[in-house]
């Protein structure tokens, strides 16, 4: 008995120590939440689009003319705003900087709209923009022309609806039954008497890469005005023209990447110009603007003018074209040339702002400053 009791050990709570967890698993619970912790705050996206300054860039090498001119002494650039999706990190950010704009994307975006769609939205009218321009540019230069209609684009497509499932946003319509598409009109005509369930075949290209495919005609929503749902494949369509010089050594060439928008009207108008006549009308200068262009010149209101100041102004602008303060007849106000001149004063840039309401205003400016002097090295 006595070695049994002998055998028998007793244990302090002082000397007894307790399992250990393994380094292990607490690395890899710190690790997962570290991970979920970066994804909430960057990968996250919040209902919000962040605007900020984006570039100034030099348009000259985006346009192509084989008979322009090449004296362009000083540069003529177009300016843009970054766009950002809003996650945590930088919707905080964006509170407290002071030239970052915060706007709901419902504010941005068309009702029912996709944001690739918005995207194709942006192509569009820079593609459409820039056929205006090139149009401005011809008239002012006195160069002959003729438009060309090159088929109809998809902005959209309805949900719900054949279209939907077959084509996408940017694809461009050829052919709709029988009948060759060359403007929107043209599948309106087409499509006009027949009756949800029918159905008809479409010729499309995507990627240049022409396709077939045959849908079946539902009932579209109907519009302001409408007693009966008119037949239709769902799609908004666009259409696609260019602007062609009778002398093919005049043709304009634009390649502007990845931009996108109508606001680089003006600058592109004045750059194709500047290639077609023999003056330089940048006499030297670094011009920076902005502004929609009609096909007779007249230049229109932008957005983000603010973050566009800044753009320039980092590219040593000397010279800022903005659109002038307008007043709608609804009594809707853009004052792009104020806040231009207000955003000028706060960065306190010597950059100059300019108020512009047309193409004709810019060339008199331009005509009117005399040819900058190149300053001479030090010896």
């Amino acid at each position: 008995m006595e070695n049994e009791e002998d055998s028998v050990r007793t244990w302090s709570n002082d000397s007894y120590r307790y399992p250990r967890r393994s380094a292990t698993r607490r690395y890899l619970i710190s690790a997962v939440v570290g991970i979920v912790i970066v994804y909430l705050l960057l990968f996250v996206k919040l209902p919000f689009f962040i605007f900020m300054p984006g570039t100034a860039e030099e348009i000259k090498p985006m346009v192509t003319i084989a008979k322009g001119s090449d004296i362009e002494k000083g540069t003529l650039m177009l300016t843009t705003v970054r766009v950002a999706d809003a996650n945590i990190v930088n919707y905080l950010i964006g509170l407290v900087h002071p030239y970052e704009e915060i706007q709901p994307k419902t504010s941005v975006l068309k009702k029912g709209e996709s944001e690739q769609e918005y995207s194709q939205r942006q192509e569009y009218v820079m593609l459409t923009s820039q056929a205006s321009a090139i149009q401005a540019a011809y008239t002012h230069a006195k160069i002959p022309f003729h438009i060309s209609h090159e088929g109809v684009m998809v902005l959209q497509t309805l949900p719900g609806l054949s279209g939907e499932k077959v084509l996408k946003p940017g694809d461009i319509l050829l052919k709709v039954g029988d009948k060759e598409v060359k403007v929107a009109q043209d599948l309106l005509d087409t499509l006009k008497g027949k009756k949800a369930g029918e159905s008809i075949p479409i010729t499309f290209m995507r990627n240049k890469v022409e396709q077939q495919a045959t849908l079946a005609l539902g009932a579209l929503p109907l519009q302001e005005g409408e007693k009966e749902a008119r037949a239709g494949i769902g799609v908004v369509p666009a259409d696609m023209q260019s602007v062609k010089a009778d002398q093919a050594d005049q043709q304009v060439t634009i390649k502007a990447g990845e931009i996108g928008g109508p606001s680089a009207g003006l600058m592109f108008s004045l750059e194709i110009y500047n290639q077609l006549v023999p003056e330089d009308i940048t006499k030297g200068y670094r011009i920076a603007g902005t502004g929609t262009i009609e096909t007779d010149g007249t230049v229109g209101p932008i957005g983000g003018i603010e973050h566009k100041i800044i753009a320039a102004d980092r590219e040593k602008a000397e010279y800022f074209f903005a659109p002038k303060d307008m007043t709608y007849k609804d009594g809707t106000q853009i004052s792009n040339y104020s806040d231009a001149v207000h955003r000028a004063e706060q960065i306190k840039t010597k950059m100059k702002i300019i108020e512009i309401g047309s193409m004709d205003d810019a060339l008199k400016f331009l005509a009117a400053l005399p040819p900058k002097e190149v300053e001479k090295s030090k010896k």
